[in-house]
């Protein structure tokens, strides 16, 4: 039932969207760089708010037993663990998108530039490899 709850919205929104960015290409970059600049600006001001807040003394402790104890509700965490995959391998499916098509068109004109281009190309694709470790990391304190 929850994932109808989840999968719904997020489609009813992400089928107009795809839509609209293959209709205007550049327009979505910019609006999709837009959208990520206001995300970590508001992730900042939500950091520097709860690092000088003064319940933020006392969590030390709290953080020491929550350490030591298994995380409460183990759907949180597979929750955590999809989203970090899921970014990352969006994130790594844009770069490599942007730096494949670089590296072809650099290597029709030198073709000696083959290893440079799949070093770069690589580094791409580990953004998603990171994410699948730090999905495997959340799954290990459940």
């Amino acid at each position: 039932m929850n994932a109808w709850l989840i999968g719904l919205p997020m489609l009813a929104v992400g089928v107009p969207l795809a839509l609209w960015s293959r209709a205007h290409p550049r327009r979505w970059l910019t609006t999709v760089l837009a959208v990520d600049g206001v995300l970590v600006v508001v992730g900042a001001v939500l950091l520097v708010a709860a690092a000088t807040s003064p319940a933020a003394a006392g969590m030390a402790d709290v953080a020491a037993i929550q350490t030591t104890q298994a995380v409460a509700n183990p759907g949180q965490a597979f929750l955590a663990a999809a989203i970090a995959v899921g970014a990352s391998a969006i994130g790594g499916a844009i770069a490599v998108a942007y730096t494949g098509s670089a590296a072809l068109a650099a290597m029709s004109e030198k073709p000696e530039l083959f290893g440079r281009a799949i070093v770069i190309v690589g580094l791409a694709e580990g953004i998603a490899i990171y994410g699948l470790i730090v999905a495997v990391l959340i799954l290990l304190r459940t």
